[in-house]
């Protein structure tokens, strides 16, 4: 069995368009190769290619890149998912959006989904080399395709990861018109800065709906000597109670967790209730977390 010939090395180890190998002398055979892999019309994909990460839509970016017209860049929910943001959980699976501004056109090709943008002063920014919508604006445009919570999680980690203000935000929201305008207003008044995790965004979203009082978030507890004792999730200052979302990513490590006990230990020693939540804790019609909060917040002296 003949092995291929080899590739241009300015091909090698990327994918790359049929157009720049034809350029570079790589004939129909060549490209045709059991070693060249098609991810999209007019793209070969060599074995040798590595992604840096193990996420499929991050790959199916890398592969569509080099597909990209000058014009274009990755629009909405892509591009936040590209930066690291949030999106909604399974069954949503997150779709290959592209878009260009009038009057250049956005890409028609199977597997991406091309929008054509009113014209505006693009705000596009680089990630690992690829251009993408500024993470403010393609939170908008995310505004279409998601549901109330997955907005306002996004918007959290927005601000808290300095992409853009709240503020800047509700400029993007001022633009819109209709149900989705009353949608995104809805997820704004929700959003608050300071928030560390995905999770914390669900529990106090969860806590609030089901009629509990608001709590802080991610509010640090003193001694009387003004020492830092604990920087709490979510916290009821009137009612000295902690409600913390535990993943248990540190499951695994002992001293993590010892330290993590340690912790909690000095929350109550501190006059604090401490309501720990589980991933388990936040799941079905009737959450357990809601008890648990309302009752720790029901000892403390709370009523409705």
């Amino acid at each position: 069995m003949l092995r291929p010939s080899p590739l241009p090395v300015e091909l090698s180890g990327q994918p790359f368009t049929v157009g720049v190998a034809r350029e570079l002398g790589v004939g129909r055979g060549r490209l045709a190769g059991s070693d060249l892999g098609r991810p999209f019309h007019g793209v070969r994909t060599p074995d040798a290619f590595f992604a840096d990460s193990d996420d499929p839509l991050v790959l199916m970016c890398l592969q569509y890149a080099p597909r990209l017209a000058p014009w274009q860049f990755f629009w909405g929910e892509t591009a936040l998912a590209l930066v690291g943001l949030p999106t909604p959980r399974w069954p949503h699976r997150v779709g290959l959006h592209v878009a260009a501004h009038r009057p250049a056109r956005e890409p028609r090709t199977q597997g991406v989904i091309g929008h054509r943008l009113q014209v505006r002063e693009p705000a596009i920014v680089v990630h690992a080399g690829m251009p993408l919508e500024h993470p403010v604006r393609a939170w908008r445009q995310a505004g279409s395709l998601w549901r109330h919570d997955d907005l306002v999680v996004a918007a959290d980690a927005i601000v808290h990861q300095g992409w853009g203000t709240v503020e800047e935000l509700r400029d993007e929201v001022r633009m819109l018109r209709g149900r989705s305008a009353t949608t995104m207003r809805s997820a704004l008044n929700h959003v608050r800065a300071g928030v560390e995790s995905p999770e914390e965004t669900r529990l106090r979203l969860l806590i609030v709906r089901a009629g509990l009082p608001e709590p802080e978030v991610n509010w640090i507890l003193r001694d009387a000597y003004g020492r830092a004792i604990a920087r709490l999730d979510l916290a009821y200052r009137r009612w000295r109670v902690a409600v913390e979302y535990d993943g248990r990513v540190h499951a695994e490590d002992v001293r993590q967790f010892e330290r993590d006990a340690d912790r909690w230990s000095a929350i109550r020693r501190a006059g604090w209730r401490h309501v720990r939540i589980l991933r388990h804790h936040m799941r079905g019609d009737r959450p357990t977390a809601v008890a648990l909060v309302r009752e720790a917040l029901h000892e403390a002296g709370w009523r409705p």
